[in-house]
């Protein structure tokens, strides 16, 4: 280890915060070895040898899509061959499905669809509710939440308490994308700018509605983008302490625009996991989101700073397969979730949408 990596590894060992531009000497020079290392150390610290996991499935009502990002294998525009447009009676009919069943979250996001307003959602929230009384409701991006609330004229204050009010308990952190307006500029112009990304967190998290928050890496992005990416994440959540978890997703490049473009490889997915966990001191959770990365990488990348594997899934979304993830049908039953956690030397732990530890597996 040289010399300026053992010493933010001292600043690591004794809570001090280190500073983007050591965040981007780790990403450029240090070994992947060291990363995990340190990685690993601060996962310890907070959370011993747990992993977290939850009983989940997805709902997606349409892939139809406004805009159209150069990364996307997911989006379709109306009436192109392989879009879908599920009414509201199909996604509660799915909904009902899980009324005999242990889940204690809906995931629920889509395409931003031209036709579709706040009032809509706020009824298939609702009717969710309805059914499942219980259940957590994590729904919709920011890009779908800033769409809704331009389009209904409303402030983003207004159109969050109004779902709130319906039953939405927290958003997650897609269409983050990267920050940087100029790569943004490149790869989804039309989409909301990060500026109205953040200010629509920062505002959920100010009316009491948590969120996740992500980084798309591995395409025309540098190390810089990404470190500037996760300095402002940093420094929200030192406003608001409102992210729950932070999820770095791999550009994948089959049937986009971008599909030129070689993918990042395991040791860079690794590398990205261990600098994101040693930058983000304040973001508790480092998720290894299995359907996009696949199972043998999201479990290796426990030993590299991540501490949950998202959801059982029940093969419940699209947006990866679509696009050439690992994990043609996502699915995983809570019995063979614990069993790879454990066979990877970690204890799991069933947790709660907020991160309440509901049974730990010892």
């Amino acid at each position: 280890m040289d010399i300026k990596t053992q010493n933010i590894f001292e600043k690591i060992k004794t809570g001090k915060r280190i500073n983007a531009d050591e965040g981007l000497f780790l990403y450029e020079h240090a070994d992947l070895a060291e990363l995990g290392l340190m990685a690993d150390f601060i996962k310890r610290q907070k959370f011993e040898n747990k992993v977290f996991f939850n009983r989940n499935f997805h709902l997606e009502p349409t892939n139809v899509c406004i805009h159209g990002c150069k990364f996307c294998s997911y989006s379709r525009k109306q009436g192109e061959q392989g879009s879908w447009e599920l009414s509201m009676e199909e996604l509660l009919e799915t909904v009902k499905k899980y009324a005999d069943k242990r889940v204690t979250e809906v995931h629920v996001v889509g395409g931003v669809h031209p036709d579709r307003d706040l009032n809509y959602y706020c009824q298939l929230i609702a009717g969710i509710k309805s059914i499942l009384p219980e259940i957590h409701i994590k729904a919709f991006t920011a890009v779908e939440l800033d769409y809704m609330f331009k389009k209904g004229k409303i402030s983003a204050e207004e159109g969050l308490k109004k779902l709130k009010n319906c039953g939405l308990n927290s958003i997650p952190g897609g269409g983050a994308e990267i920050f940087d307006p100029q790569i943004r500029k490149k790869v989804c112009h039309e989409k909301s700018d990060s500026t109205t990304w953040l200010a629509i967190h920062q505002k959920a998290h100010l009316l009491g509605i948590p969120s996740n928050a992500t980084m798309l890496y591995g395409h025309i992005e540098d190390y810089s983008h990404r470190i500037d990416h996760l300095q402002k994440l940093r420094e929200l959540q030192d406003l608001t302490n409102g992210f729950n978890a932070f999820i770095p997703l791999k550009f994948k490049n089959k049937n986009n625009l971008l599909s030129g473009i070689r993918e990042v490889n395991y040791t860079e997915e690794l590398r990205n996991y261990a600098v994101s966990r040693i930058f983000l001191d304040n973001i508790p959770h480092i998720k290894a989101y299995w359907p996009m990365s696949g199972k043998d990488l999201a479990l290796l990348s426990l030993s590299f700073g991540a501490d949950d594997m998202d959801g059982t899934i029940d093969d419940s979304t699209k947006i990866y397969s679509m696009a050439g993830s690992e994990e043609a049908k996502p699915t995983l039953t809570s019995s063979v979730m614990i069993r790879i956690i454990k066979d990877a030397r970690h204890t799991p732990v069933e947790r709660d949408s907020e991160y309440n530890e509901l049974q730990i597996f010892s």
